[in-house]
């Protein structure tokens, strides 16, 4: 048969040599950044005590993916800490501001906006409460 219809032994030995090489390609660029996790709270979470986040300041949850800021007047507010980029839990909070593991962008804690690219999309801001005490999260929070 001319080498032109059929594969040649080289050929198919240099397509099994580069498709690892693609295949580690296709991973890191993946949209999931190699990782799954949801985005908010599906039911109330209790966070911790009310007393952990002081004003001015942030609080990083990493087991329920939440940030939680209160501002200088005594407001709360809550965020994913799941990546508008790549869909990375965020699991850095330098003062108040986020930093993403997986390609480094960057987020204000007290306001979700990106500081930082690669992200361009702010954090997803979650209901957030008080109740007996404790900082509450998510959906009827």
């Amino acid at each position: 048969m001319p080498a032109s219809q059929s594969a040649t032994r080289r050929t198919v030995l240099r397509a099994a040599a580069l498709a690892p090489v693609a295949g580690l390609g296709s991973a890191a660029c993946s949209t999931a950044g190699g990782t799954t996790a949801p985005a908010t709270p599906t039911a109330p979470v209790e966070l911790g005590a009310d007393g952990e986040v002081a004003k001015g300041g942030a609080r990083l949850y990493r087991d329920h993916n939440v940030v939680v800021s209160r501002s200088a007047s005594g407001e709360l507010k809550a965020y994913s800490t799941i990546c508008t980029h790549a869909g990375c839990p965020i699991n850095k909070l330098d003062g108040t501001t986020l930093v993403c593991p997986c390609h480094g962008s960057e987020f204000d804690a007290t306001t979700g906006e990106v500081l930082r690219k690669p992200a361009t999309v702010p954090l997803h801001e979650l209901p957030v409460g008080t109740e007996n005490g404790k900082i509450v999260s998510g959906p009827a929070a």
